[in-house]
């Protein structure tokens, strides 16, 4: 699989959408005041989940992309000290910096060069194309998670 067709089909899968809805349309559903709630007794908020879900993808995009990767430690550096940002400065940035990742992680998925069946830049086992479904995987099970906060707290049907 190094074709550009796949490589297409898994930015799109990496986006959402294909089988759970992406968080671009899940983001814009949440707001500012509801971020740090969490609802019927959950151990996480809306935003300690996205949190996640941003260190988790750029982990796995300096583990495959960086020749200065060091590891992260978990599970401290991936999930935040509190259930909701500073300000909304902070929060809009955090959204910001999810989009720059991923687009970072779409344009090394969608350039040939990147072998998808080699292994990345810091493993000698583990290709780009496992990297790549494991960020969608985790995505897509986090995704979940927003989704189900969103309903407790009355924001979608």
């Amino acid at each position: 699989m190094s074709g550009s067709a796949e490589r297409k089909q898994l930015v799109n899968h990496l986006k959402g959408g294909e089988a759970f809805m992406p968080l671009d349309e899940i983001l814009d559903k949440i707001t500012f005041e509801k971020l740090g709630v969490r609802p019927q007794d959950l151990p996480y908020s809306f935003y300690e989940v996205f949190y996640h879900i941003i260190c988790a993808q750029k982990d796995i995009l300096e583990y495959s992309t960086s020749g200065d990767y060091k590891s992260a430690t978990w599970p401290e550096d991936y999930w935040p000290e509190k259930s909701s940002p500073e300000s909304e400065k902070d929060w809009l940035k955090l959204r910001e910096d999810y989009f720059r990742d991923r687009k970072t992680f779409e344009n090394f998925i969608l350039d040939p060069k990147n072998d998808l069946n080699l292994p990345v830049k810091n493993s000698d086992e583990h290709s780009l194309l496992r990297e790549i479904l494991l960020v969608m995987e985790h995505t897509a099970y986090h995704t979940g998670q927003l989704l189900l906060i969103l309903r407790l707290l009355g924001l979608h049907k």
